[in-house]
């Protein structure tokens, strides 16, 4: 299994690639930016060994409390955090899950001290709801698909990498799929 120091090297490596391909598929260089920022912040903050004590999970330095849980449940290298097809899905609804219950809990205590109306879930749903179509009118209705696309590239070339170090000392893939 290769190092953090070589997960982020082959994350540096392949973001140029990412760019280039995003920008001959799309004419655009904002898409080019977008998917080329997401692929690195997926590939140092995002990716799969945020399950364990790692250079990814250290980054989050005084936010590593999020990715508790995370830990707790997830054995390392399972198909739910390593996995090419569910891995960054889940880590994306795990992480707005996690941000929209701390949200609603810190509008819960707010209401409470300010002694105001008390927030109700179809609040923050609204919310969510009207930061999305502030972020679709500013950024373009495909930037969260861009934004994934990248994310998800950048963890894959984290998951590639296991697999190529696993294959290499055992002689088989594993279970990433």
């Amino acid at each position: 299994m290769p190092s953090g120091n070589t997960h982020d090297a082959i994350t540096f490596i392949l973001a140029a690639p990412a760019a280039v391909v995003t920008y001959y598929a799309t004419d655009s260089f904002a898409a080019a930016a977008i998917v080329t920022a997401a692929f690195i912040f997926g590939g140092l903050m995002f990716g799969p060994d945020l399950d364990v004590a790692s250079k990814q999970y250290s980054r989050w330095m005084f936010f590593r409390f999020l990715w508790f849980p995370y830990r707790s449940f997830f054995k390392h290298r399972s198909r739910w955090t390593h996995g090419l097809i569910f891995g960054t899905l889940f880590r994306v609804v795990y992480f707005m899950g996690v941000v929209t219950i701390i949200l609603f809990a810190s509008s819960y205590c707010s209401a409470i001290f300010f002694r105001t109306e008390m927030p109700q879930p179809a609040d923050l749903a609204e919310a969510w709801r009207a930061a999305g179509s502030l972020l679709r009118l500013h950024a373009g209705g495909y930037m969260l698909l861009l934004v994934f696309a990248g994310m998800w590239t950048g963890a894959a070339s984290h998951t590639f990498a296991d697999m190529a170090g696993t294959y290499i000392k055992t002689g088989r893939s594993g279970g990433f799929l």
